[in-house]
């Protein structure tokens, strides 16, 4: 059994485990699995910004050009 961000198991590691492990093992990945996705939606908000910001910034160069 390895770990790595999410925990990788296989059926014959699986199958060794109590029922405690196994349910910590659950757990901890979908812990893991959240706190990816925490980082996944800051840096969207991110990148959101930044793109409006250019997109209006854009827009208003064109307008001023071209309208």
């Amino acid at each position: 059994m390895t770990e790595d961000r999410f925990l990788v198991c296989d059926e014959r590691d699986w199958e060794g485990l109590s029922a405690e492990q196994r349910d910590w093992m659950i757990f901890k990945t979908l812990r893991s699995m959240s706190d990816e996705m925490q980082t996944l939606k800051r840096w969207n908000k991110l990148f959101s910004a930044v793109g409006g910001f250019i997109g209006g910034a854009a827009a208003a160069v064109g307008i001023k050009f071209f309208g």
